[in-house]
């Protein structure tokens, strides 16, 4: 008798053959999906929100594409454990904070975290931010500088200044010979007056940690000028905006600026017949010179939205800082005891352009005096407008 036939031991051919191609389809089908794995886009996939917190997955995934899907997840996936800070930070979103009172544009922000004001303090790249200034500077001074009047601005300023270069020739690394100048801050725009880079570079918000704030050309000798003496004179006499007096065979444009030697200070002078009606006006009184201002905080932030951006060379612009304080003919004089020398260097007047006839300075010295003209006019009508706003009749304008 032969062997009994079990039904089910035994497949037919063609079932097992099926069998084996149906194994091989799913492990080519697989292999193949493990590859392409890594590289599917998360922000394709349908996450559900009780897993992640609502985050910014396109962000993750152009951040970190050099890492695996499954490193991203499990990376994201501790967010979830983590729940002392990320569930706090995840929680809120813009439409949760608005604070109108905080800095334009700053609304959604929570005012704890806003910075509204910077320095120019130089900080490491390594160790603790506290601890990275040794000496915080209480005074910025700036200098308007060309190469070839290096000498002159390699003295008179201590730690206690912060000490801002603006370039208008191009050349910074020349000034690495003053060790100074290595921790200066440099600044280069060529051809560009100081006032233009006080208005870009010298906001109030970013020059608020300084008590006082120096904006000086190039040309002056401080062979007699101590800064740290400079600023108790001004202290002690209550100067909100002032200058060193000035030599006087060097230079001189206004006896008001003329230092006095028999004084510390002075607040006013007299002036040619006619050029004074009010003694308490300048040139008389309320007055300094561009060449050489030292600005108290408060007073800055006054100024330095009156400068025009266009207006470049500040012409006029002295004869209306009296408008920043008050009494202006008390809190704005000349320091006598600590001096400087103008040595009348027409430095920025070369940078101009020749034409025919015409020496560069020339075409400069035109432009100033136009600016002059073109900032009392706009002084006028501003003061016009606002009065006529207001329902009042505008006064005799004061900014000539």
């Amino acid at each position: 008798m032969g062997t009994p036939f079990r039904s089910g031991i035994l497949r037919k051919p063609n079932e097992t053959m099926r069998l084996i191609v149906t194994t091989f389809v799913g492990v080519v089908f697989g292999f193949f999906l493990g590859v392409s794995f890594p590289t599917l886009t998360l922000t394709k996939m349908n996450l559900p929100t009780s897993l992640f917190p609502s985050i910014d997955l396109t962000y993750i995934e152009d951040k970190y594409a050099g890492l695996s899907s499954q490193a991203l997840l499990n990376a994201l996936s501790s967010l979830k454990g983590n729940r002392d800070t990320s569930t706090y930070f995840y929680r809120y979103n813009d439409t949760e904070i608005w604070v109108p009172t905080n800095p334009r544009g700053a609304e959604r922000l929570p005012p704890n975290i806003i910075a509204a004001e910077s320095d120019f303090f130089l900080r490491r790249l390594w160790g603790q931010p506290s601890e990275d200034l040794a000496i915080k500077p209480k005074y910025l001074v700036t200098f308007t500088v060309g190469y070839d009047q290096m000498k002159n601005i390699d003295a008179a300023f201590s730690e206690n200044f912060t000490i801002v270069l603006f370039h208008y020739d191009g050349r910074t690394s020349e000034w690495d010979e003053f060790e100074w100048s290595r921790r200066a801050i440099h600044v280069s725009a060529r051809k560009q007056t100081k006032w233009w880079y006080a208005k870009r570079f010298l906001h109030p918000d970013i020059v608020a940690p300084y008590d006082y704030i120096f904006i000086w050309d190039e040309d002056l000798g401080v062979e007699h000028f101590d800064a740290e003496e400079y600023i108790k004179l001004v202290r002690k006499h209550g100067l909100e905006i002032s200058q060193p007096g000035l030599e006087p065979n060097n230079g001189l444009t206004w006896q008001m600026t003329k230092r006095r030697g028999d004084s510390e200070v002075h607040k006013v002078t007299e002036e040619r017949p006619g050029w004074c009606n009010d003694p308490h006006v300048p040139p008389c009184a309320a007055f300094v010179e561009i060449m050489a201002p030292v600005f108290s905080r408060d007073s800055w932030r006054c100024v330095w939205h009156m400068i025009q951006n266009d207006l470049v060379h500040g012409w006029g612009l002295d004869f209306a800082l009296r408008k920043c304080v008050e009494p202006a003919h008390e809190k704005i004089g000349v320091v006598d005891s600590q001096w400087i020398v103008h040595q009348s260097v027409r430095s920025l007047g070369s940078q101009g352009q020749a034409e025919i006839g015409r020496a560069p300075w020339e075409g400069v010295r035109e432009r100033c005096r136009e600016e002059w003209t073109m900032f009392q006019d706009r002084i006028v009508n501003a003061e016009k407008a606002y009065f006529v706003a207001i329902g009042k009749d505008p006064p005799n304008s004061t900014a000539h």
